[in-house]
């Protein structure tokens, strides 16, 4: 699998990142909590060593269930966490932060994001200067190791950067939907920055077992545009297209739409997942290396759909506030 380095922080991780946001349930239908957990371990024995999550994951939970997943493997495993919108104010920040590494049961953050901008959701905003300076006195501590963004947008980044070091930046970026590639990851590519892409399977509508699914209403997923009823049936056309050209790859549309991602320098991809096939999967896909024209054959197996989203960054319009990054 490749590797990528955190910015300035010297912590290398492989490209492929266990994401932990299906592990706090609230926003998936179904908790599953056991079978996040065992799909957690899962990617980590077959080589993961990273995972990402959020203290807004099940308010808590999915910290707790990666801290427990994670904790055979700690000193290998670089973890992932991030603090919402509403806790930007410094003393918010650390408190956050406190309780972060009480869920992770761990002793440091290896890589602390923001993960909204101040303002989202209609919240109001905080200074960059006091958000930064707040997540510098953690790294001097030694309760975090690296700083990151997500969901940023290129005057946000470059307010950030102006008050400490960035060493991650996280966006979406998927065959589906490519609005990173304009701005943010050429950004972060100039200046040695890592950049995370989210959902580079959009959520499992490139994995090609969307036909015939529904979502319950608690499935954020059910608010996707690409489950729109005008958008739906494309987005399954694509996803057979896109099934044919990997076809002759030998590898699954799952693998492949991770390795379209990963093609690019600096990036690497979270990937969640439900069982412990898909994680398996997920990190076997970090050691594919697409050809140019065989990452131009997927990209244009999935451009009906793409074309529909062009500009538009986030597949669900988020409660609250609607913001664009």
């Amino acid at each position: 699998m490749k590797t990528v380095v955190l910015g300035r922080s010297g912590i290398r991780i492989g490209a492929v990142v266990l994401g932990g946001w299906q592990a706090g349930g609230r926003d998936w239908g179904d908790p599953r909590g056991e079978e996040a957990f065992r799909a957690l371990r899962a990617g980590l024995e077959a080589g993961a060593d990273a995972v990402d999550t959020a203290e807004s994951y099940g308010n808590g939970l999915s910290e707790r269930l990666v801290g427990r997943a994670v904790a055979p493997f700690r000193d290998r495993v670089t973890l992932i966490s991030k603090v919402f919108a509403n806790h930007l104010h410094a003393d918010a920040v650390e408190a956050a932060c406190d309780r972060t590494l009480l869920n992770l049961g761990t002793d440091r953050i290896d890589l602390y994001m923001v993960h909204w901008p101040p303002g989202s959701f209609g919240m109001k905003p905080v200074p960059a200067a006091e958000t930064m300076g707040a997540l510098s006195r953690l790294r001097e501590a030694g309760k975090i190791r690296a700083v990151g963004l997500c969901n940023f947008g290129l005057p946000q980044l470059e307010d950030y950067a102006r008050h400490g070091s960035i060493d991650a930046v996280s966006a979406p970026l998927s065959l589906f939907f490519r609005n990173s590639l304009g701005e943010i990851a050429p950004w972060c590519a100039a200046r040695g920055i890592a950049f995370l892409a989210y959902s580079p399977l959009a959520q499992g509508f490139l994995a090609g077992n969307m036909a015939g699914r529904t979502f319950p209403p608690g499935d954020h997923r059910s608010r996707s545009k690409l489950y729109k009823p005008d958008v739906f049936p494309l987005v399954l056309e694509c996803a057979e297209r896109l099934r044919a050209a990997c076809a002759p790859l030998g590898i699954s549309p799952a693998a492949a739409a991770l390795a379209w991602v990963l093609a690019r320098p600096g990036t690497a991809a979270v990937a969640g997942a439900r069982n412990e096939e898909q994680a398996r999967e997920n990190v076997r896909a970090g050691g594919v290396v697409l050809s140019g024209d065989e990452a131009e054959a997927l990209a244009r197996a999935t451009e009906p759909v793409a074309r529909l989203f062009h500009g538009d960054p986030l597949m669900w319009a988020p409660p609250g506030k609607k913001r664009r990054i």
